[in-house]
């Protein structure tokens, strides 16, 4: 569908995207200025830079962004415009692989817009969905909650470990069996007990005070 394609970004997305597009054959440019030639022009940078940078370049070819909570109303002037999210978290240290099987959501205003942005998605590697780009910034949450808490609760987790003598590390086969375990709900709150979750909260408020709100609004959420 795109033969050429323009990346403008070089941090962990724009790398990784600029990347897999080469392996597939596709004529993968990149910097600030778009190459004259681009079918399309692939925005990698901030969600704050994004307005900024699509209302400096030239009107022609197609645009997409990689944000997920971005509206496309950020693309503007461009009216050849679609998005698409890798739901995947992305490190410099690796490569291209990083996309591969992770899911992407997908948001644009046409029928042929959507057609590309699921072309792009596919040949990224990604599993595509739609998502309405009235919705994005609620499903982004979602992103925001699957992924970054998770890094939250690991080190909350660990340094509550490290303060009792446990390594730190020991936290972390629970926390990869419990997604392998299609995240089962077991321990005190699956059982219903909660003299057991009224002792934690007691050894919070004595040794680590300010973990208490955190911990109370989880397990008010985790609650059957």
């Amino acid at each position: 569908m795109f033969a050429s394609v323009h990346v403008i970004g070089t941090g962990r997305a724009g790398s990784a995207i600029a990347a897999r597009l080469r392996e597939r054959g596709l004529r993968v440019t990149d910097g600030r200025s778009p190459a004259a030639d681009a079918e399309l022009i692939v925005l990698c940078v901030p969600d704050s830079a994004i307005a900024e940078v699509a209302a400096n370049l030239v009107v022609g070819p197609w645009i997409a962004h990689v944000s997920g909570a971005t509206r496309l109303a950020a693309l503007g002037p461009h009216e050849r415009r679609f998005s698409v999210h890798p739901l995947q978290t992305l490190t410099r240290e690796r490569g291209p692989e990083q996309l591969d099987g992770a899911w992407g959501a997908i948001s644009a205003e046409t029928d042929d817009a959507m057609a590309r942005a699921r072309w792009l998605a596919e040949t990224l590697g990604l599993r595509p969905f739609e998502v309405a780009d009235a919705d994005r910034t609620l499903y982004h949450a979602a992103a925001v909650i699957g992924g970054n808490f998770l890094v939250t609760l690991h080190d909350v987790a660990a340094r509550l470990l490290a303060e009792v003598g446990a390594p730190e590390a020991a936290i972390v086969p629970l926390m990869t069996r419990t997604i392998e375990n299609g995240f089962d709900l077991t321990g005190p709150i699956a059982r219903g007990d909660w003299t057991t979750v009224d002792a934690h909260l007691a050894a919070l408020e004595q040794r680590d005070p300010d973990l208490v709100p955190l911990y109370r609004a989880l397990a008010e959420a985790t609650r059957p």
